[in-house]
C-alpha cells in the first residue's frame, strides 16, 4: 500500500517507534499501533508510570535534603554574627534554577504553539474532507432527483401523448426505464450517505479537547512563571513569607510537571507508533465504522493515480446509457413530430394560457377593482363639493346669504372667508 502524497514519517517518529515496549509483566510488546489491545495499553501506561517513578524519587530526595538541613545542622555558637557558609552556593543554585526554569517556559510555549498548529491542521483537513464528501453526495442526489423528475413528468407525459402509436410508446417507455436504471446506478455514487462516522463530528471533538489542553498548558506555564518571579523577589528582599510561598508553589508545579511529563511521554510513544504506518489502522478503523469496501477507502485516502477509480465501471455504464437514451429520444422526435405536429406545442400552449395569461387576468382584475373603487369615491364626493362652491354673483353672498359648510378648515372664521372675496363688504344693520 502506497503512502499518501506529501507525507513521510519524520526522524522523531522513527526514533520513538524503535523504543522497546513492555506490559505490566515486563513482556515485550510489538510497536504496532493497537490502542484496543490490552497489552499495548499496558505498555503506554508503563511509559507514563516512569514519570510517576521520577516524581517519587524527586520527592524522596527533597524530603531527605530538608530533613538533613533542618535536623542535622550543627548549632551556631552564641554571639556568632557571621553569615552561615555556603550562601554564595545557594544564590548561584537559585540563579541556575531560574535560568533553567525560564528556558523551560520558553520551550513550553513553543511546544504548546506547535502542538496547537498541528491539531488545527488536523481539524482543517477533517473539515475539508467533510465538505468533499458532502459535495459528492449532494451532486449525486441532485442528479438522481433531476432524472427522477424527468421520468415522472416529461417521459410519462410523452407516453400519454403518443399512446395512439404502439411502437412510439414502446420507445418512450424504454427510454423511461433506462433513465430509471441510470438513476439507480448513480445513486450508488453517494457512498458516504447514511454513514455514522462524520468527519465534522471528529473535527469538533478534536477541537474541543485541544481547547482545554491548550488552556491547561498555558495555566501551567504561567504558574511556573510566577514561581520564577516569587523566587526573584524572595532572593532580592530576603523575605521569609515569599520563600514559603515559593516552596509551596514549587512543590505544586513539580507535581504537575511530572504528571504532564507522563501524559506527554505516553502520547508521544503512541503517536509515533501511529505515524510510522497510519494507513493500515485508518483504513481498518474506517471500514469497521462505515462498512465501505477497501477499494473505495484506499482510493479516497491515498489519492494514488495508480489506483483505479472504484466507480469507473458504474460511471461508464451510466454514460453509455445516457447516450443511448439521448439517441432514442432524438429518433423518437424525428418519428413523432411529423405525425403529431401539435404535440410539440401543447405544453407551451398550456403554460402560456394557464400560467401567464391567468396571472395577467388576476392582476387586471385587481386593477379594475381598485379603479372602480376610486371612481365611485370620486362620484360620491362631487355633489357635496359642488354645493360648497360660492355663487357666481358676489352681491348675493354679501346680502346675507351664508355658506352652509366652509371649504376651508374650521379654524378659519366666516368673516375672514367673506373678506377673501373681492368687492364683498359687510353691510351695517
Amino acid at each position: 500500500m502506497g503512502a499518501p502524497p506529501g507525507y513521510r514519517p519524520s526522524a522523531w517518529v522513527h526514533l520513538l517507534h524503535q523504543l522497546p515496549r513492555a506490559d505490566f509483566q515486563l513482556r515485550p510488546v510489538p510497536s504496532g499501533f493497537a490502542p484496543r489491545e490490552q497489552e499495548y495499553q499496558q505498555a503506554l501506561l508503563l511509559v507514563a508510570a516512569l514519570a510517576g517513578l521520577g516524581l517519587g524519587l524527586s520527592l524522596i530526595f527533597i524530603a531527605v535534603y530538608l530533613i538533613r538541613f533542618c535536623c542535622c545542622r550543627p548549632p551556631e555558637p552564641p554571639g556568632a554574627k557571621s553569615p552561615p557558609p555556603g550562601g554564595g552556593c545557594v544564590t548561584w543554585s537559585c540563579i541556575a534554577a531560574l535560568l533553567v526554569g525560564c528556558a523551560g517556559i520558553g520551550i513550553g510555549f513553543y511546544g504548546n504553539s506547535e502542538t496547537s498548529d498541528g491539531v488545527s491542521q488536523l481539524s482543517s483537513a477533517l473539515l475539508h474532507a467533510n465538505h468533499t464528501l458532502s459535495a459528492i453526495d449532494h451532486l449525486v442526489l441532485e442528479t438522481v432527483e433531476t432524472l427522477g423528475e424527468a421520468v415522472r413528468t416529461e417521459l410519462t407525459t410523452l407516453e400519454e401523448v403518443l399512446e395512439q402509436r404502439t411502437e412510439l410508446v414502446a420507445a418512450a417507455r424504454a427510454a423511461r426505464r433506462q433513465t430509471e436504471a441510470v438513476a439507480q446506478q448513480l445513486q450508488g455514487l453517494a457512498f458516504w450517505q447514511g454513514v455514522p462516522l462524520s468527519p465534522l463530528q471528529v473535527a469538533e471533538d478534536v477541537s474541543f479537547v485541544e481547547e482545554y489542553r491548550w488552556l491547561a498548558y498555558v495555566l501551567l506555564l504561567l504558574l511556573e512563571l510566577l514561581v520564577c518571579l516569587f523566587t526573584l523577589l524572595g532572593l532580592a528582599k530576603q523575605s521569609k513569607w515569599l520563600v514559603i510561598v515559593m516552596t509551596v508553589m514549587s512543590l505544586l508545579v513539580l507535581i504537575l510537571s511530572w504528571g504532564s511529563m507522563g501524559l506527554e511521554a505516553a502520547t508521544a510513544v503512541g503517536l509515533s507508533d501511529f505515524c510510522s504506518n497510519p494507513d493500515i489502522y485508518i483504513l481498518n478503523l474506517t471500514q469497521e465504522e462505515t462498512g465501505l469496501s477497501s477499494d473505495i477507502l484506499s482510493y479516497y485516502f491515498l489519492c494514488n493515480q495508480a489506483v483505479s477509480n472504484p466507480f469507473q465501471q458504474r460511471l461508464t455504464l451510466s454514460q453509455r446509457a445516457l447516450a443511448n437514451i439521448h439517441s432514442q429520444l432524438q429518433g423518437l422526435e424525428r418519428e413523432a413530430v411529423p405525425q403529431f405536429p401539435s404535440a410539440q406545442d401543447y405544453g407551451a400552449a398550456l403554460r402560456g394560457l394557464c400560467e401567464d395569461a391567468l396571472e395577467g387576468l388576476l392582476f387586471l382584475l385587481l386593477f379594475s377593482l381598485l379603479s372602480a373603487g376610486a371612481l365611485a369615491t370620486a362620484l360620491c364626493s362631487l355633489p357635496r363639493a359642488w354645493a360648497l362652491f360660492p355663487p357666481r354673483n358676489p352681491s348675493a353672498s354679501c346680502s346675507g346669504s351664508r355658506l352652509s359648510e366652509p371649504l376651508l378648515p374650521a379654524r378659519l372664521e366666516p368673516a375672514s372667508l367673506l373678506r377673501s372675496f373681492p368687492g364683498c363688504r359687510r353691510r351695517p344693520h
